[in-house]
């Protein structure tokens, strides 16, 4: 069912029926035409059914709500790890309690299909119901529905995954000798909960399990705001096909990215974060609350750099002359709506070799060297963490690049690359470790509406701050860092209550801002003073020539990840 939005009042629609199905890796085959403006491609879905996640979490909320009620933190003797459903990195002084996995009497906001608004008291639009039961019950087929807009789907197929090499080892019923839809879900089940020091080969069964025939094409329709998938005779989400491939390609006019220029005259496409998030680059779910892993392989033309979300500094791969490939993975679950890309003619910004700055970026950490402050048990779902890890505790300054036209190179050598390391140092003397092990900025087009955004890895920030001085370059950075704690390692379950995950990053940028420039105590209360009168003045000039509908803060809901954050 199609419906219309009104841009001024609703909420983005919610489609996806992730009460009875989650994405838990996504593989990406995309290849980007600057020529026809498009990115086109395959996107593989490795799924997980239901009954599984909701078993196991309501014996980690009962856990979980045990150990709250003795006052349960990060750092306690016993781990309580939580599903994908409610993946998400606590602070050290962050209460159970007081997140989603723990709250008592909490409401199911799906309809009776497993679709999901924002939340029952949002405003927007609910999910529309469905002709054909998404359940695990009645006679109708299961219809597995993705957040999808702007997109031409062109195929979608089963994954024979039973035919790949070595997937025998994860069939645990000796009574699954011929290859069937049990067997093969089976195989997906075992695959998406290895534990997690096996990640590498995860992520190269991943890879192997993508590129293997397809075994049956699938049922499909789009309406305005969705996909919806269907096999013939699969009543339930368990009797669904767990690894799917969809053939697709975006459309010029798609809005999760846009096709520009950069400041030197050159071709680019970027993800610009709303006003519909992901769903225009590829089908999704798009509730914070499904929570997942990716890896993407991209090509271009050869004078193009490829960045995106991903854990690894990717390199281009020579395919062919004029066509180069970059792939990107990531480990630690987020929502589909941070996913972030971005293809220009980017040039790397690199700091003169005898520079400070760059010796201290390029630095050793000896795990022996370890602040065990910060070293604990985690309350999420088994990935490779760094709150976990010793030496990820030491790094005061993450491993970071940057990116920006040929035109802007200079701009940055002058005041952005020198920034970097202090402000993750002073981030890491207030909040301890980093969340994520890398960062890339980029100084994105003139055309980009904000001042920055964070995203898993990557940071874009407008050319303005390249011309406002090193103070105001500084909060910038330091208030997009802050992000990489509050708003994608822990964010708001409903993504209207941004104004959360904003307000903690306003609050730090003054905090980090101040430890980077090593001011003394009451010149940093000082500035915190003046600054705080500055957007004190600025609410109240914005309250007067503001609706009053709008002057209103919804109830918040705490809980896993939001999208991009500016």
């Amino acid at each position: 069912m199609d419906m219309q939005l009104d841009p001024a009042g609703d909420d983005l629609p919610l489609m996806a029926n992730t009460s009875h199905i989650l994405v838990k890796h996504y593989v990406l085959d995309l290849d980007v035409d600057f020529e026809s403006q498009v990115i086109e491609g395959t996107i593989v879905l490795f799924l997980e059914d239901g009954d599984r996640f909701k078993k196991q979490n309501r014996s980690v909320e009962e856990a979980c709500q045990s150990e709250s009620n003795k006052g349960c933190k990060l750092g306690m003797p016993e781990p309580c790890h939580v599903p994908v459903t409610n993946a998400r990195t606590f602070s050290s002084e962050m209460e159970y309690n007081d997140c989603a996995i723990c709250s008592k009497g909490e409401k199911d906001t799906s309809d009776k299909d497993g679709n999901h608004d924002n939340q029952e008291h949002a405003a927007g639009i609910s999910s529309s119901k469905r002709c054909c039961d998404t359940g695990n019950h009645g006679s109708e087929e299961f219809l597995l529905v993705l957040d999808c807009c702007d997109l031409s789907v062109l195929k979608v197929e089963e994954v024979d995954v039973a035919a790949v090499p070595g997937m025998e080892k994860f069939t645990r019923s000796p009574e699954l000798t011929v290859v069937s839809e049990e067997l093969r879900n089976q195989i997906v089940r075992e695959l998406v909960t290895l534990p997690a020091n096996r990640w590498r080969e995860q992520l190269d069964y991943y890879a192997r399990c993508s590129q293997a025939a397809g075994c049956g094409e699938l049922l499909f329709d789009t309406d305005t705001w969705s996909l919806q998938i269907r096999k013939t005779g699969a009543q339930t989400a368990t009797d669904f096909p767990h690894a799917i491939r969809i053939w697709y390609k975006t459309k010029p006019e798609g809005r999760s990215v846009t096709w520009t220029s950069d400041q030197s005259g050159r071709p680019c496409v970027y993800t610009v974060g709303s006003p519909v998030n992901n769903r225009a680059l590829f089908p999704c779910q798009e509730p914070p609350v499904a929570m997942s892993t990716w890896q993407a392989t991209v090509r271009a033309a050869a004078s193009f750099v490829v960045l995106m979300s991903g854990e690894n500094s990717a390199k281009p791969t020579q395919l062919w002359e004029g066509c180069s490939s970059w792939y990107y993975y990531v480990t630690m679950p987020m929502p589909a709506s941070t996913f972030t890309i971005a293809v220009g003619c980017w040039t790397e910004v690199k700091m003169e070799p005898c520079s400070s700055a760059d010796s201290a970026t390029e630095t050793p950490f000896s795990p022996s060297e370890a602040d065990f402050r910060h070293v604990g048990v985690c309350s999420h779902m088994e990935y490779p963490c760094r709150f976990q890890n010793a030496f990820a505790t030491t790094q005061q300054i993450i491993p970071h690049r940057v990116f920006a036209p040929v035109c802007l190179t200079g701009a940055c050598q002058e005041t952005l690359l020198q920034l970097i390391p202090p402000c993750l140092s002073a981030a890491h003397s207030v909040l301890g470790t980093h969340p994520f092990s890398r960062l890339d900025v980029l100084i994105v087009p003139a055309n980009f509406p904000s001042l920055g955004m964070a995203s898993p890895h990557i940071m874009f920030l407008s050319q303005s701050i390249l011309t406002g001085g090193s103070h105001l370059c500084g909060t910038r950075l330091c208030h997009e860092i802050a992000h990489a704690w509050f708003g994608l390692a822990l964010g708001a379950r409903d993504w209207t209550e941004e104004w959360l995950s904003e307000g903690f990053a306003s609050h730090l940028e003054d905090v980090f801002w101040a430890a980077a420039q090593q001011l003394a105590p009451r010149e940093a209360r000082e500035q915190r003073e003046l600054r705080a009168c500055l957007r004190w003045r600025r609410l109240q000039d914005e309250t007067q020539s503001s609706p009053a509908e709008m002057q209103v803060l919804r109830f918040p809901h705490v809980g896993g990840h939001s999208g991009n954050f500016s």
